[in-house]
């Protein structure tokens, strides 16, 4: 097994979902504010699970012997458009779920590790399952329709 990558593997997950997470609890809070409660509640919640995957992320590398790290994040821009937003969020989902098929061929050595990002990936295509879905939504009953329904 070879600790070190995958250290860096959780590491590099802790650290962009870490940003991730933050950004969906801020859009869910603009969100909220514009009168969109259901919508704002679903990204503050997904903040919450967000941030239990950083600590099962975190746990793991202090088991493995390595030093948890407390990386920068990078600045992202916020989106009062809830529409935007959710086609934003889905391209980053998209790139996200490929990115995770990749790391995992390299996990199968370290079967504990690999079964953390298998279902963190399962996680994860199950959000992405939901943004699709909610463009599908959008082009079928229009944005304003499907606006009202985040209410």
């Amino acid at each position: 097994m070879d600790k070190k990558k995958s250290i860096e593997a959780l590491q590099f997950f802790a650290t962009g979902l870490t940003e991730g997470a933050l950004v969906h609890k801020l859009q869910g809070q603009i969100f909220r504010s514009q009168g969109f409660t259901k919508l704002g509640e679903k990204y503050i919640e997904h903040f919450g699970e967000e941030m239990g995957w950083v600590e099962k992320f975190y746990d793991r590398i202090l088991d493995l012997g390595g030093e948890v790290k407390s990386e920068g994040t990078k600045a992202r821009d916020l989106v009062c458009d809830a529409v935007e937003y959710v086609k934003a969020d889905l391209k980053i989902q998209e790139a996200g779920v490929e990115l995770l098929y990749k790391c995992m061929e390299g996990l199968h050595d370290d079967p504990t590790t690999y079964d953390i990002m298998k279902a963190y990936l399962a996680d994860e295509e199950e959000d992405l399952y939901w943004s699709q879905n909610q463009i599908e939504l959008m082009e079928k009953i229009g944005i304003q329709n499907w606006l009202i329904s985040q209410m």
